[in-house]
């Protein structure tokens, strides 16, 4: 579906619009939700929004790069670029290395700077997938040649990931990847059979640890503990509902007095719903339904198959990782350690998403010279 180019451009600019938007409400509310904390903590209410704004800088360092660089140039160092991000979230098992926060290993630290490496991971295996789609085009509907070898990719990566562990990022990645090979007219069939697998295998992720189970069973009933392992989606639906149709006013939340916990990360949403209410709730999800229309739009309008498949697995994933936030914040999904995109905080994760967003550009810019 290719767009006429000034229509094209019209909906790059919103595009980058809607994201900035998204980017500037993040900065506002990591201040806000953060605070409190961050003044107990480190002795300063700014602690949070100055190592946001750090990482802002490499952020668009990395959209510039990515929205300039040669695309072929790019796409030839895309299988590369892949194992080297696998290889530094392997590096995460190592002591010496890896810093182990919240239970997980996802942390490397370098020069006293923390990053997640398998942020770096979700851009170039996404690149990857629009690599070896295109490289694959003419042999899509074949299990051994093409099916079997996405597999074994997605394999590696979530032995990785799971192995951290981060089951949400698993769960997000699979699901975007079946959309993907949907998109790309792969037998139905396998997709159908992967699906039905996968299936048996998330039960005994499931059931192979606790907190998982744990998760599941709050989620069915978080009122069974309301002290202990319901007290956090609990606040979180507190907030959300005392925030009413106007909110309660920015910065005057009450549950970031230490009683919603996560409350700049992956549980940023219920601080902004009791602060903007109902209004400023439905203006945040409908910046979101902009980017995936924009975003959608986009991808479908571009000719190279790397690009088109690159860019639409990035708009899906991103919206797919803010539906599910947005879900698990409103007590609809069990706990999955997902931040939202653009709004919650997160250095390395902040910089993978200006990449994905420059990614994209520089896909317009080179539709727009052909």
């Amino acid at each position: 579906m290719a767009l006429p180019l000034n229509r094209l451009r019209s909906d790059l600019r919103l595009f980058l619009l809607v994201v900035v938007a998204l980017n500037i409400i993040g900065l506002i509310f990591i201040y806000s939700a953060s605070s409190i904390f961050a003044v107990e903590k480190f002795g300063s209410a700014h602690f949070f929004l100055k190592k946001q704004l750090f990482f802002l800088i490499p952020s668009l360092i990395g959209f510039f790069v990515f929205a300039a660089f040669p695309l072929d140039r790019l796409k030839r160092a895309t299988p590369w670029l892949f194992l080297f991000a696998l290889g530094l979230t392997c590096l995460t098992f190592v002591p010496s290395l890896g810093l182990r926060m919240h239970g997980s290993n996802r942390w490397l630290s370098v020069g006293g700077i923390g990053f997640q490496p398998s942020e770096l991971l979700k851009l170039f295996l996404f690149l990857y997938m629009g690599y070896f789609l295109e490289k694959k085009k003419h042999y899509l509907k074949s299990f051994v040649y093409t099916y079997l070898p996405f597999l074994g990719i997605l394999g590696i990566s979530f032995i990785v990931l799971l192995k951290q562990p981060d089951f949400g990022s698993v769960v997000s990645i699979f699901a975007t990847s079946l959309i993907l090979f949907f998109v790309a007219e792969c037998r139905m069939s396998y997709l159908f059979i992967t699906a039905l697998c996968a299936c048996p295998l998330v039960v005994y992720l499931v059931l192979a640890k606790s907190y998982r189970l744990n998760r599941i069973l709050i989620f069915l009933n978080p009122w069974s503990d309301p002290q202990g392992r319901g007290f956090q989606i609990i606040q979180s639906l507190i907030a959300i509902g005392s925030g009413h149709w106007w909110g309660v006013g920015i910065s005057n939340s009450k549950q970031k007095f230490f009683y919603l916990p996560m409350q700049h990360t992956d549980f940023i949403f219920p601080i902004i719903a009791e602060e903007t209410g109902f209004i400023g709730s439905l203006v945040l999800i409908a910046l979101f339904m902009f980017f995936c229309f924009f975003g959608l739009r986009i991808a479908l309008s571009l000719q190279s198959p790397f690009a088109f498949f690159s860019s639409l697995s990035f708009v899906v994933f991103i919206t797919l990782q803010a539906v599910i936030n947005l879900m698990v914040t409103a007590g609809l999904l069990p706990t999955k350690g997902l931040g939202l995109p653009f709004i919650s905080y997160g250095g390395t994760a902040l910089v993978c998403l200006w990449c994905m967003i420059g990614f994209m550009v520089n896909c317009v810019r080179l539709e727009r010279a052909q």
